[in-house]
Order: structure tokens, then sequence, then C-alpha cells
């Protein structure tokens, strides 16, 4: 049997083009949603047309019990979880700080790093060798605006994914002798439906000569990555935070 990969929120965007590669690979590959029911059970079924083979099971990644639901629920389908792709993340409309309320950061909080956290945990109470387990990889989705600070934009995002990459290098040096290796992706600006969530549907054309490579990025150039750090080609890899940016 193929390894099995959970990637959270895959219903779209980089998820979904993860989650078609994942399958291609071999991989048994569970697609989580939280609202996007038609679009998860679409690409469940480009894929086992396709001869892959793939699950969607809705869980809020922010909300504790959901979390413990989703891993169970793998747990009594699938069996041993492989790898873990969190990928569910959101951002708001662009503003400056001081116009943002704390219930914005609160949520964007919950979903980009409360979401990380439980589902890491989740995982790695069944990877763990310490605890039984056979190891594993986890790998997180952060933003190269961890770096850049999203200025004028998403401040709030940008903070929330800062936090995603120093969980990331902490969890790396914590899990190494349980035989899980940690990483992330920061992509840049990808040609994706998140910008339309920001109130800018065209932002990839506004910012493109900022970005040396002159083009936005593919939801696919960003799999291509997560699925070469979940796999043995990078078995000396952890606590990295690989950029996907174009040069940005």
């Amino acid at each position: 049997m193929g390894k099995v990969m959970l990637i959270t929120g895959a219903s779209r965007g980089i998820g979904a083009a993860t989650a078609r590669l994942a399958a291609g690979q071999g991989y048994r590959v569970v697609i989580n949603y939280q609202r996007s029911r038609e679009a998860a059970d679409a690409l469940v079924e480009t894929i086992t047309t396709t001869g892959g083979e793939a699950l969607a099971l809705r869980a809020d990644v922010a909300d504790e019990a959901q979390v413990r639901r989703l891993f169970t629920d793998i747990d009594a389908r699938l069996g041993r979880l492989d790898v873990l792709i969190n990928n569910a993340g959101m951002l708001e409309q662009q503003m400056r700080l001081e116009r943002m309320s704390l219930e914005r950061w609160q949520r964007v909080f919950a979903t980009n790093v409360y979401g990380s956290f439980l589902c890491s945990r989740e995982a790695i109470a069944r990877m763990s060798t310490r605890q039984g387990g056979r190891g594993g990889v986890i790998v997180n989705v952060s933003s190269i605006a961890a770096r850049l600070g999203a200025p004028e934009e998403y401040i709030d995002y940008a903070a929330a994914k800062g936090a995603v990459d120093s969980m990331t290098v902490g969890l790396a040096k914590e899990l190494a002798a349980d035989g899980i290796r940690v990483n992330a992706v920061r992509p840049g600006v990808i040609d994706t439906e998140i910008h339309t969530s920001g109130g800018e549907p065209q932002r990839v054309a506004r910012v493109v000569a900022s970005i040396p490579l002159g083009r936005g990025g593919r939801a696919d150039e960003v799999a291509e990555a997560i699925l070469w750090l979940a796999s043995e080609q990078a078995s000396h890899t952890t606590g990295s935070l690989l950029d996907v940016s174009g040069g940005r």
C-alpha cells in the first residue's frame, strides 16, 4: 500500500496541486477541506479516475475537536499516517495595521498557526518512534511574507507565517530523534484564488515587476517543492525553509 498523506486545506490552489501530484506519485491522499465540499469531491474524482487513491474529509483545523476527529477517521479508514502537509491558510482584506481588529488577528492566527500546531500534535502522536510509530514527515506551507512583512496589505498574515517558520525550526530539532523530519516551503506571489480573498484578484499582475524571475508562480511549482521535501530525496533535510518565490 502507498504511503498516506494528509493535506489540509486541499480543495483548491497549492493544496489541490499537491494532492494531484502526490496521488500521481503513489500516495494515498487525504484531502481536508472546511467549506468547499464540491471542490474536494471533484478533486477526489479526478484523482480516482486516473488510478489514484484519495479521500475527502471535512474539518476546521482551528477547532481542536474537529482535528482530533479528522485524525481518528484517518486511523480507521487508511491506517498509519506517513506525511502531514500543513497547507490550510487564510488571509483577510488588505489594510494597514492600525485599521485591523483583534478579532481579525485571532481569525488569521487560528487557521494559520493554531491549525498547524493542532495537526502537527496529532501527527506526532502517530509518527513518533518514541511513541511506537515508524517516523514520518511534516511540511508546513508558510509564505515569503514572513520575511517581507507584507506592509500595507497583510502584516497579520506575515506575522502568522513568521510563527509557522519558528515552529518549523524548533519542531525539526525536537523531533529529529523521533524519526520525523519537519520543513517548510515559503511561496511568493503564486497565481491562486487567495488573492481574491484579500480583495485584489489581479494582485499578481500588479506586483510582477518586483519578482526577479518576471512572473508569478504556479501552484504546481510549489507542489513540486512540497513533494520533494516529503520524499526520501530530502532524507537529510530538516528544519529548512525553502523559498519558492521567483527570487523575491
